[in-house]
């Protein structure tokens, strides 16, 4: 895919990444930082990985989304974390125009489908609480594959739009992005053309994306808290609030920053707070996801000790 020309300018073919400082003296504090944050994000979530897989009592729906949610974890902060440290490395700071429109693609994809799965999860919960007589026939094998396979279509349509569109805006200069990845609020900045059908695209498919899944998220939870509520035993109420708790943090975290990152379009300049948020998008939120989720959990515990010591799950 190559980026058009226009009659007053000459197509650009690569763009220039300033990453997250511009100070070639803390480079190798900022490869550190990130490079051990990166294999603490891949360590931690394939040690769920490995606890769900090996562990009987881990094969459920809520471990089933859970591990499917790892799997997002480690693609998402690959896309951006090993390309980033490799030009750190290399003092290379240009990225082809074709590798940026497929880091973007890859992105929303991953970021899509991680929406769509927090929404299923939130379901999952409300079956479990509100409806426990028939939960195992309404959240079956079937049913959990058919969400996941919905959350990957919606996400690849809702990825593969983004792109397309920005594919025919026109790139003429400047060509620098104030940013570690490419992302469509930086690459808006840098259209020679008018963003206003992109921006009014993202947030009409924004809000099929994101405030359709919060919609049912806060209904599903409504019911959640009535139910729970209604719960007599303190320690019932507790065992609850806690799981949803895990659930809930995340989903604040997770819609929080992308609010902040892509509802702010109209602001003249984009400054070095999107890149913190880029920070939580990208290694913050698939670092504290398997903390939140599963390394609190007792059962998720156990389960790692297993697989480290090397013994069998019990009958």
């Amino acid at each position: 895919m190559q980026p058009k020309s226009r009659a007053n300018g000459t197509a650009i073919t690569d763009f220039i990444l300033l990453g997250l400082v511009e100070t070639p003296e803390l480079w190798p504090i900022i490869f550190v930082l990130f490079l051990f944050a990166y294999m603490g994000t891949v360590g931690g979530n394939l040690s769920i990985l490995a606890a769900i897989l090996v562990e009987p009592k881990l094969h459920t729906p809520m471990y089933y989304f859970l591990g499917n949610l790892s799997v997002l974890d480690i693609g998402c902060i690959s896309v951006t974390i090993p390309p980033m440290l490799s030009r750190l490395v290399f003092h290379k700071h240009t990225i082809p125009y074709g590798a940026c429109l497929t880091q973007l693609f890859f992105f929303h994809l991953l970021v899509g489908v991680d929406c769509f799965l927090l929404t299923a999860m939130a379901y999952d919960r409300f079956l479990a609480i509100c409806r426990p007589l028939t939960y195992s026939t309404r959240m079956n094998q079937t049913v959990q594959r058919i969400l996941v396979a919905m959350s990957w279509v919606c996400a690849f349509t809702n990825a593969l739009i983004h792109t397309v569109a920005i594919s025919t805006l026109h790139f003429c200069g400047p060509s620098v992005i104030n940013h570690f990845y490419c992302d469509l609020p930086q690459l808006f900045q840098l259209s020679c053309s008018s963003t206003q059908l992109n921006e009014l695209l993202l947030f009409a498919v924004g809000f099929i994306m994101a405030g359709t899944p919060v919609a049912l998220i806060i209904i599903s939870y409504a019911h959640v808290a009535a139910a729970i509520l209604r719960i007599r035993s303190a320690e019932g109420k507790k065992k609850a609030f806690s799981t949803c708790g895990s659930h809930l943090t995340v989903v604040a975290i997770f819609y929080g920053s992308g609010i902040f990152n892509y509802m702010r379009l109209g602001s003249i300049k984009l400054s070095d707070k999107d890149k913190a948020v880029g920070i939580f998008n990208t290694v913050i939120n698939p670092m504290l996801n398997p903390i939140i989720y599963s390394l609190r959990n007792p059962d998720v515990q156990t389960a790692l000790r297993r697989v480290l010591l090397g013994r069998r799950p019990l009958a």
